[in-house]
């Protein structure tokens, strides 16, 4: 496979289509298909011929499953971070432009999708849900931090919905997402085909979408419990109130042990930064959210966690991250601040 054919191109009747192509590596993003992407759409916005852009992804396993996290692992390693930096300004503007972009912008998400993958797709105007749909952002695991817009998206789910996301990274399937707004309709993989066809027959996307999705369902993730546990603004109090409840033998008390459980194996400095975002990002617009993450990234790429997760995790597999510091006591204040300080050189938003 050439770098061409990471990311595919065509233009069907009166759609644009993008098809991500690397389904042996989860179709992970990498820096050339950003270019290529943000390339065409600023083609297609021009072309009268494009009513909408679609975008799919081939393989049955992953819609995406982030960027290609192990590459920007290798720069860093390899003392160049300034070009890893490159890539994550370049997919940082591409996710911008995603949210602007003046044509409707629809994703048909089947399968697992996680950081790069959710810059690319939850940030357009229609986010489908398929059968396989499963959204998470799973960065605090590798000692990073929820970004392409997650600063911005996520604070707008329901209650501390988002925030349970960012701490433990647990997954939202598509009815759930639904229901909470990270995607817009539920609408069956096999039905994928038919809904193409119809935008590509000129069907403006409201009317195609309305056609071939199903009834929203309500929420089944507990919302109540998780508005309670997850309202504190320290991760040590969030951390006291699923213990307080982890002590009861009930489908809340396993929900709460699981939880805490999970946040417990978490970078600390990671876990403090997303609890940061969450609690910042509510108030700012999308551009402010984007130059956020581009600050915190500029110091993450220089820090020791964000390696180590993807060695523990990534490289040797052996799932066990030494996090520095290893307690959340002795991340400071201070250093939280330090990766929201602004830039020299701030994402040119």
């Amino acid at each position: 496979m050439t770098d061409v054919d990471e990311i595919l191109f065509a233009r069907d009747g009166a759609a644009g289509v993008v098809t991500l192509n690397r389904p042996k590596a989860l179709n992970a993003v990498t820096h050339r298909m950003v270019g290529a992407l943000q390339a065409q759409l600023d083609a297609w916005r021009d072309d009268p011929a494009v009513a909408c852009v679609v975008l799919r992804a081939n393989g049955e396993k992953a819609f995406s499953a982030g960027g290609d996290i192990r590459a920007l692992y290798d720069l860093g390693k390899a003392g160049q971070s300034e070009q890893a930096l490159s890539f994550w300004h370049d997919e940082y503007l591409l996710n911008a432009a995603i949210r602007d972009y003046p044509k409707p912008y629809i994703s048909l998400i089947d399968g697992i999708v996680m950081g790069g993958g959710v810059g690319i797709s939850v940030n357009g105007r229609y986010r489908v849900a398929g059968d396989r749909f499963q959204f998470a952002m799973p960065e605090v695991s590798i000692g990073f931090f929820p970004d392409v817009g997650a600063t911005y998206i996520l604070p707008r789910l329901p209650g501390m919905l988002g925030t349970w996301a960012a701490l433990t990274g647990d997954r939202i399937r598509a009815n759930d997402a639904v229901a909470s707004g990270v995607a817009t309709h539920r609408v069956a993989s096999a039905r994928f085909d038919e809904l193409l066809a119809a935008l590509r027959d000129g069907v403006p996307a409201d009317a195609a979408l309305a056609r071939f999705a199903e009834p929203p369902a309500s929420l089944s993730l507990p919302v109540g419990l998780i508005d309670r546990c997850f309202a504190a603004d320290r991760i040590e109090d969030i951390l006291a109130a699923l213990d307080t409840l982890a002590t009861t033998s009930d489908v809340e008390g396993d929900f709460a042990r699981a939880a805490a459980a999970t946040i417990r194996t978490k970078s600390p400095t990671s876990l403090r930064l997303a609890l940061a975002q969450m609690r910042r990002g509510g108030d700012w617009t999308f551009a402010q959210a984007m130059r956020a993450e581009f600050r915190i990234v500029s110091r993450v790429v220089h820090d020791h966690d964000f390696y180590e997760g993807v060695r523990a995790l990534i490289v040797d597999k052996d799932n066990t991250p030494r996090w520095q510091p290893a307690a959340l006591a002795d991340v400071t204040d201070a250093e939280i601040e330090r990766h929201f300080a602004p830039l020299p050189r701030e994402l040119p938003l």
